[in-house]
């Protein structure tokens, strides 16, 4: 028995002097092998960045500005993964752009509160009230003409004019199920 726990701290004697030796023998080299290593992943980790900042900044088409609201925030591309409401004001698919003939861009964002709720205070625009849209580095004034609220179920029901138009919707921060709808037309 004795015999059995001088031979096992023995080996564990050897064992742990084994590791010190490793340990002592790599902590000397570690500067000398890690610092190229991690300036090299740094450097991977930079570039990367600016490479998903381009992306970004490529997919940005331009930005709304509403100087009533303090609101000036970027817009991006009807097709960008950035073009959601989760992150950003969205463009909705159905928008056809100022730069059309016949121009209708329909603008959602979320009230209520936090940082993604870009149209929380949408519901104190006015009739006549000047929204500005930076497009393709073109700026479209419009002027607010009209200002409503009506069932929240996907859809929303313009009357589509000869003017060039900016829709802007959220919910309604008064009534549950109802969604706020402000028509504005280029000046």
């Amino acid at each position: 028995m004795k015999k059995n726990i001088l031979y096992l701290g023995t080996i564990l004697l050897i064992y742990c002097l084994a590791c010190y030796k490793i340990y002592q023998t790599n902590e000397i080299k570690s500067p000398e092998l890690t610092t190229p290593i991690i300036n090299k992943i740094i450097k991977k980790d930079q570039i990367k960045k600016q490479e998903q900042k381009q992306e970004i900044q490529k997919d940005r088409i331009g930005y709304l500005k509403i100087d009533k609201l303090n609101l000036y925030q970027p817009l991006y591309s009807k097709d960008s993964s950035k073009n959601n409401v989760e992150e950003n004001i969205t463009i909705l698919k159905e928008s056809i752009m100022p730069t059309e003939e016949e121009s209708i861009v329909f603008l959602a964002a979320h009230s209520g509160n936090g940082k993604i709720a870009f149209f929380e205070e949408l519901d104190t625009l006015d009739i006549g009230d000047i929204i500005n849209l930076e497009y393709k580095n073109t700026n479209y004034q419009y002027k607010i003409t009209d200002i409503w609220e009506e069932n929240k179920n996907g859809y929303i029901h313009v009357n589509k004019n000869n003017n060039k138009q900016l829709i802007l919707t959220t919910c309604s921060p008064t009534k549950k199920n109802k969604q706020l709808i402000i028509n504005s037309e280029i000046t």
